[in-house]
């Protein structure tokens, strides 16, 4: 229950986050991500003040071995750049500029009933359902 809670919590803190910022408006993304054309500059700096709260999270969850919550912490242990993460960083960028969503504020979108929330989510599924595909084929012929 108190998981249940805390990751209730955390959404919700999540999501009002994205839209007193801006970020789930997919109109003000793009602008953004316009440096060529009619650029807002806003989005950098909710980004800068996420980046801030994550290095310091990061910086006391590597000294911790257990959550608040009490489950043991699992930190990223990858490091090395591959051909996957780039690839799959260049994939995300473009879907990022031609939707103006990213997972959280499509997500947001989507739960206030916004058409374009619902095919940007509907589309996202259908991409990890075609990978979990292609990772199973390809676990197979290993």
């Amino acid at each position: 229950m108190k998981y249940t809670l805390t990751s209730l919590f955390a959404g919700f803190l999540f999501g009002l986050g994205l839209i007193i910022s801006g970020m789930a408006n997919p109109e003000k993304v793009l602008g953004f991500l316009d440096i060529a054309g009619l650029w807002d500059p806003s989005l950098a700096f909710v980004m800068g003040g996420a980046i801030i709260v994550g290095l310091i999270s990061f910086t006391f969850a590597k000294k911790r071995t257990l959550s608040f919550l009490g489950f043991d912490m699992k930190m990223p242990t990858k490091t090395k750049v591959d051909k996957r993460i780039v690839f799959g960083s260049m994939m995300f960028g473009i879907g990022w500029g031609i939707a103006g969503f990213c997972p959280g504020p499509g997500l947001v979108a989507f739960g206030a009933g916004e058409i374009k929330g619902v095919v940007f989510v509907a589309s996202m599924v259908a991409g990890m359902m075609l990978f979990e595909i292609i990772e199973r084929k390809r676990a197979r012929s290993a």
